[in-house]
């Protein structure tokens, strides 16, 4: 329990530095602003997988995984901070993971002090670890997209007031930023299309009383992103 700790008070701060050499770096005052951007980014990835030893000595154990709320929203950030630094590898998306970063860590500060029970026994169904799994991963995608829609529409309002310089600077062309956006949505639609289906095929019943609402709210979700790319097609 002490190493875990000890794991996400680093990640949590490893995770903070690389944020603040992003913004730096966005500032012109990064301490090495010629050097390669990964050298930046690698305090990032460290902080992942640290952060990924955290999750797993918090969610494995003895009784089965244990899946609260707060490990939870902890594996979506590290999905979702994962996701972002290899995408600032090769694109100009440093200031998405400026923002995603510290939410990273903020969701390990979350699992420590709310740590929540929900235990899924050892002798638990393969198909429902998967179903649970998938889930995480689709919602790790499409809230990296909202993140990435608000940055296009910060984007798009420079833009239009013609603010050609400063964050603009560091950020992808319009397009690039759209197509980003796009690929994420349809990344976690179909993420969230092997969650239903998993959920249909594995779990008895998803329309029992205290899974009704999550069903009928992911049903919802479904449809919309469906239209939502139908259209952009």
């Amino acid at each position: 329990k002490i190493m875990t700790d000890i794991a996400a008070f680093l990640a949590t701060a490893l995770y903070l530095l690389c944020s603040l050499l992003l913004i730096l770096r966005t500032t012109g005052k990064a301490p090495c602003a010629n050097c390669p951007v990964i050298i930046l980014l690698a305090p990032g990835f460290v902080a992942v997988l640290l952060h990924a030893l955290v999750l797993y000595n918090n969610l494995i154990t003895p009784y089965g995984l244990q899946f609260g709320l707060s490990n939870a929203a902890s594996a979506i950030g590290a999905v979702i901070g994962l996701l972002v630094l290899l995408m600032s590898i090769k694109r100009q998306t440093i200031i998405l993971a400026a923002v995603v970063l510290p939410l990273a860590a903020l969701a390990i500060l979350l699992e420590l002090l709310f740590p929540v029970s929900r235990l899924l026994p050892p002798d638990s169904p393969a198909g429902l670890n998967i179903h649970v799994l998938v889930s995480i991963i689709a919602y790790s995608l499409l809230g990296m997209a909202a993140l990435i829609a608000i940055i296009l529409a910060m984007q798009n309002h420079l833009l239009h007031n013609h603010h050609s310089g400063g964050v603009l600077r560091h950020l992808p062309p319009l397009q690039t930023t759209e197509k980003l956006m796009f690929d994420a949505i349809t990344a976690g639609f179909l993420g969230l299309t092997l969650a239903l289906a998993s959920g249909f095929v594995f779990l008895d019943n998803l329309f029992t009383q205290h899974l009704a609402h999550k069903t009928i709210l992911s049903i919802i979700a479904w449809s919309v992103f469906a239209i939502l790319l139908i259209g952009h097609r």
